[in-house]
């Protein structure tokens, strides 16, 4: 028997979903982005949501400081929730939907490497852009018009025929003529057009699976009992745990590339004075990003993504 299926609009599933909290909302092509290997019946259209990352942590300059992981985790949550809501309420409408988070990855693609990068289960950027909310920068973070890359994101998926989005024509990244995600990572892991991500991953990660495996193993590798009780009472043991409680420092954590990105309407009237200075800038990054040209084979590759540079 057929479902009977409420007509829907993508202007109507935009409305909803902003009301139930979500800050920006697009509709991506699900063939453009292959959502098969999540669902073979219900994945035709990918909803992107977007929830903005709050401005006053942002302003905190150590980029590991847990507040920021905290408070980004708050966000993740309120957005998961909305998330939730929207599949609810498209379901009342007569189509199942279900979510994608930022967070899942494929435990199956796990080779016995913590510190190898496991890519998610759906690149939610590039999702994101074919949404028509922004474009990718040059280490490869959704920048947005609205609020540069200061933004997280989920995805629900739903068969339910509307409208998609189009990606933006021109780029929002300035690209090597700013650089100043360059020249503040920690990890030194921006690249042009490319992110390294085994190392930015032990940053924007910083309690994750790889730094918990290796503080199991500085225990049982202990050679007498006074050093392993000093191990399991240290601070690490306390910020690991804290962080597996509730996933701040797990699933949350470095983001000084978008704390201090200029993309974003929010940027000039409540972060400006904060980031005009890069503390961690130094002589080998200027040089590197010197040599940078904005036209590279891994710009060629993400061109649909980035969008056509203006320099």
């Amino acid at each position: 028997m057929e479902i009977y299926r409420k007509p829907l609009t993508a202007a109507e599933i935009k409305a909803k979903a902003r009301e139930l909290g979500a800050d920006l909302v697009g509709v991506a092509d699900g063939t453009r982005l292959d959502t098969s290997h999540i669902t073979e019946l219900d994945g035709a259209r990918v909803i992107v949501l977007a929830k903005h990352l709050n401005d006053g942590v942002a302003r905190i300059r150590r980029w590991d400081d847990r507040h920021k992981y905290y408070n980004d985790e708050l966000a993740l949550t309120h957005l998961e929730e909305t998330s939730l809501e929207l599949v609810y309420w498209l379901e009342d409408c007569g189509y199942p939907a279900l979510i994608v988070p930022p967070t899942h990855v494929d435990p199956s693609r796990y080779a016995n490497d913590p510190n190898a990068h496991i890519e998610p289960m759906l690149p939610l950027a590039h999702a994101a852009v074919e949404a028509g909310l922004g474009t990718l920068g040059l280490n490869l973070q959704l920048l947005t018009p609205e609020y540069g890359p200061r933004v997280i994101l989920t995805a629900v998926l739903c068969s339910v025929d509307v409208q998609c989005d189009q990606p933006m024509q021109e780029a929002l990244c300035r690209g090597p003529s700013c650089g100043r995600c360059l020249k503040t990572c920690p990890a030194d892991a921006v690249r042009e057009w490319e992110r390294d991500w085994p190392a930015c991953d032990r940053y924007r990660s910083p309690h994750g699976f790889a730094q918990l495996t290796e503080h199991l193993e500085k225990i049982t590798q202990a050679t007498d009992a006074a050093t392993r009780k000093q191990l399991l009472r240290s601070e690490a043991s306390f910020n690991l745990w804290q962080s597996i409680l509730r996933g701040a420092g797990v699933i949350t954590g470095c983001r000084r590339c978008a704390d201090v990105c200029p993309v974003g309407a929010d940027y000039e009237a409540m972060l400006a004075d904060a980031h005009t200075e890069i503390p961690e800038n130094t002589p080998q990054k200027e040089q590197r990003l010197a040599a940078m040209t904005g036209h590279s084979p891994a710009y060629e590759e993400q061109k649909r993504y980035i969008g056509i540079l203006k320099i």
